[in-house]
């Protein structure tokens, strides 16, 4: 049990692979809230804890609460609402995340990710406000999950290798662009549902991850944002290296050689050749 810890620890906070670390916050978050909540209803509090992720944590529709709420355009996307929510953005996330990093870098996952999660709940957001469709019911609407995110990565991949295909149950080999394109579709044909604004946010997320791959494949990686830039170098001004000595024609190194041997074996040991050389230093 221990190494299984380890091993998890290692995937999600180690290795550097982004996605093990998008899902293992994901799913460590929700386990959290899901037990802290479990212990709130068996104390007689009944959903408090539900309530106050959705008002405090969840992306409110309404505009005009943005501005006191401004940081849950950012924890939005890591709150779900339910087993069958997180199951299935997080399996839409491994299989497509896997493709994903299988042609760009964890710097651009990162990017598409938070962006798209980003983006998204803005473009629900401003949705919601723009069209009256939407406008009686406003007031105590919350989005949550990280479904624009996973949007943006899906798009991405499809957009990046439209006719990569992966095996479906009861389907067989299916090219990812039509299964974006379904996707899209649906939540296109959601937004007049009572979750428009979780459909609006997913197609906010898509159109991010679309984009970014034009904008890519045109040679500009929005990207670029999150590379590190190298570290300021401190120049030592190194005393200059000196050159051997040459004295009467013999090197410094050759002279130390030989007095290395008189003080071992003694003079008498030396070659006629060594201690021409030694005589020819001694003149110098």
């Amino acid at each position: 049990m221990n190494n299984t810890f380890k091993d998890l620890k290692y995937k999600v906070f180690q290795s550097g692979n982004p996605l093990f670390f998008y899902i293992g916050i994901n799913v460590m978050l929700f386990l959290l809230i899901a037990i802290i909540g479990v212990f709130s209803k068996l104390s007689g509090h009944g959903d408090i804890i539900d309530l106050f992720v959705s008002k405090y944590l969840g992306l409110p529709a309404s505009i005009s609460k943005l501005p006191e709420r401004f940081y849950t355009l950012f924890t939005y996307m890591f709150i779900h609402d339910g087993i069958l929510h997180i199951l299935f953005n997080m399996l839409g996330l491994f299989w497509f995340g896997n493709i994903f990093m299988n042609f760009l870098k964890s710097r651009q996952f990162h990017f598409v990710y938070l962006a798209g999660g980003l983006f998204g709940g803005l473009f629900a957001v401003a949705a919601l406000n723009i069209f009256p469709l939407y406008a009686s019911g406003l007031a105590g609407v919350t989005i949550v999950g990280a479904s624009a995110a996973v949007m943006a990565i899906i798009f991405a991949s499809a957009t990046l290798v439209p006719n990569y295909t992966i095996m479906l149950l009861f389907f067989g080999e299916v090219k990812i662009k039509w299964i974006a394109i379904i996707y899209f579709v649906l939540d296109f044909i959601a937004i007049g549902s009572v979750n428009a604004g979780g459909s609006l946010a997913h197609i906010g997320g898509a159109l991010l991850g679309f984009t970014f791959i034009k904008s890519l494949q045109n040679g500009r990686d929005w990207s670029k944002l999150f590379e590190r830039k190298p570290k300021l170098k401190v120049v030592r001004n190194e005393k200059p290296v000196k050159k051997p000595v040459f004295k009467g024609g013999v090197s410094q190194q050759e002279i130390d050689a030989i007095l290395d041997k008189i003080s071992t074996s003694g003079y008498d040991k030396l070659t006629a050749v060594e201690k021409e050389k030694l005589f020819k230093a001694s003149k110098d």
